[in-house]
């Protein structure tokens, strides 16, 4: 078990996967109380638009994901406020589009890639420590303007409307969450990989939520599901030599089906 830590792309792995696995949560519990998680894999599926310019521009995929994702859910907000188009049908439209813009780049760049893969669908060896210092510098920043927004974002997430009516800014806030849950996508798929990232966010807080807890007990029961699961990922993924995304996720299913037939059975 001791030679696991003397790898430090290992270690690299585990502290990248940890930052995500503490961030997707506190994302994901707004996303399912507001029925919003296909945006999850929307974004996630135009992120790969913005790794694949990375790899061509030899750019940090990190970064030009990340930027993909932002504008992408600025665009989506703006159109769902604007009520032109459907909320759904803007999520269709960007994940149909996303997905056919990172092929074209794709093909431009002469095919799939080694590096593309491990983006796809998740590799802890391609997690730098440049990466690892993005990551733990952006969850900083998303953790403290989740807190300082934390009442306005309970409040929208079960009543809009109240919400509105009593003063609160809810364009401006959904704006702001909007913008997070971009970044927490973008900063996951190192680790899940653009194609499982939106389990990551949203299967750990259906875990909870079997519970039927209080709102504050549900996310620290999610935060327990998710932290539980990318650990236990990727050593598995470390000794079994597989996938470490696919590895998570099957993970996440695992335990929720346990904790679903055990609140079944009692």
């Amino acid at each position: 078990m001791l030679e696991f830590f003397q790898y430090e792309f290992i270690i690299r792995g585990l502290e990248a996967g940890i930052l995500v696995a503490i961030l997707a949560p506190l994302i994901g519990i707004f996303l399912v109380l507001r029925r919003y998680s296909l945006i999850a894999d929307t974004l996630s599926h135009v992120s790969l638009a913005g790794v694949a310019i990375g790899l061509l521009a030899k750019i940090n995929p990190i970064i030009t994901a990340l930027l993909a994702t932002i504008i992408s859910a600025v665009w989506i907000e703006r159109l769902r406020l604007s009520k032109k188009v459907y909320g759904e049908t803007a999520l269709a439209l960007f994940l149909s589009g996303g997905l056919a813009l990172a092929v074209v780049i794709i093909s431009l760049a002469h095919g799939f890639n080694v590096n593309l893969f491990s983006y796809l669908f998740g590799s802890i060896v391609t997690v730098k420590s440049t990466d690892v210092t993005i990551i733990a510098t952006l969850s900083a920043v998303v953790i403290i303007i989740l807190f300082a927004f934390y009442k306005e974002l309970v409040y929208i997430s079960f009543d809009e409307e109240s919400a509105q009516v009593s003063g609160i800014p809810t364009r401006a806030i959904n704006i702001i969450f909007i913008l997070l849950a971009s970044v927490v996508i973008a900063l996951a798929i190192p680790i899940v990989g653009v194609l499982l990232v939106s389990a990551l966010v949203v299967i750990p807080v259906i875990t909870a939520l079997q519970l039927k807890k209080s709102f504050k007990q549900t996310i620290l029961w999610a935060e327990l599901f998710s932290v539980v699961s990318v650990i236990a990922g990727i050593i598995s993924s470390f000794y079994f030599d597989i996938s470490p995304g696919g590895t998570i996720v099957l993970i996440t299913i695992a335990i929720f089906s346990i904790v679903a037939l055990w609140k079944k059975i009692g």
